[in-house]
């Protein structure tokens, strides 16, 4: 209890404290956060879709349609799960929790605040690229155990999609690490680092070496947008010809998954690059507010 207390005093992440206790707690928090997240961006996409096409379906479940995400969910968890006859089923279970696992463990080296992170690593910019990168692995598993034309298809677009984004991706990072280097001449991969540079240096990312920082991130915002599979770049989804891509099979609580996965990687990636670009927990101007 004592260690348990102590934690408090400290001025490091629990990850780099070593305090396997406070790493759960965080880890809990993190989850249930972005869960309610998810529930209320399901709610709001819906509730400004349906003031777009004329819908009131959305806006009558409970006050201003709030017990929508709820009606959801419990229609879902009621569902019934089918399988394929056909499909390889170890493959087609494990898909959407590879998924899942992948949009969550980006959020280890995500900085909420100086000590509101997981942990902190020495090569978390890394670590983010490489574990949002796997997410791919998890399309293409749904796809071809499946073992039909349509999401063997629709994942392969999909991997293709997500695959060509990363370089681009890649490079707009590797800018503003670099820009760390600024201050003391030697850069960091350390998302919290990252945060703490812009703080030295007192400017945001995006506004330096204007617009070098601005067009980073605009190149990143695009590459965030197409590895989310959202609008202009939902072509893996492709409704009209691939009937909703590599999920084309799936139904019930697993394709509920896929869909948790995907809102919650563009949590992840949005909190990605206001650490990069927009000073990550600090004001607009920390040395004048």
């Amino acid at each position: 209890m004592q260690s348990f207390l102590g934690y408090l005093h400290s001025n490091v992440t629990p990850g780099e404290a070593g305090s396997l206790a406070w790493v759960v707690i965080y880890v809990l928090l993190v989850f249930l956060g972005i869960s309610v997240g998810v529930i209320f961006m399901n709610w709001f996409e819906r509730k400004v879709m349906a003031h777009m096409q004329v819908r009131l379906g959305p806006m009558r479940v409970g006050p201003v349609g709030l017990l929508q995400p709820v009606a959801d969910a419990l229609k879902l968890i009621l569902k019934e799960d089918l399988v394929p006859a056909n499909a390889d089923k170890l493959v087609f279970w494990f898909a959407p929790v590879c998924v899942v696992m992948t949009a969550f463990c980006t959020f280890i080296v995500v900085p909420f605040g100086r000590t509101h992170a997981i942990t902190d690593m020495n090569i978390g910019v890394l670590f983010m690229l490489g574990v949002s990168s796997l997410g791919v692995l998890g399309v293409i598993m749904a796809g071809w155990s499946s073992n039909s034309n349509y999401p063997l298809m629709g994942s392969l677009r999909s991997g293709a999609q997500m695959v060509s984004y990363e370089i681009a991706m890649g490079m707009a990072v590797l800018s503003a690490v670099m820009m760390t280097s600024m201050a003391t001449g030697t850069g960091t991969l350390s998302m919290i680092g990252i945060v703490e540079a812009q703080l030295h240096q007192h400017v945001w990312f995006a506004f330096s070496f204007f617009p070098v920082g601005l067009i980073a991130m605009a190149i990143f915002a695009i590459a965030m947008v197409a590895e989310t599979n959202r609008a202009p770049f939902d072509l893996p989804e492709a409704e009209s010809e691939l009937v909703a891509g590599f999920m084309t099979e799936y139904s019930g609580f697993r394709w509920s998954l896929f869909f948790l996965a995907e809102y919650a990687s563009m949590v992840a990636v949005s909190s990605i690059a206001t650490a990069l670009w927009l000073g990550g927990w600090l004001t607009p101007f920390p040395h004048l507010l």
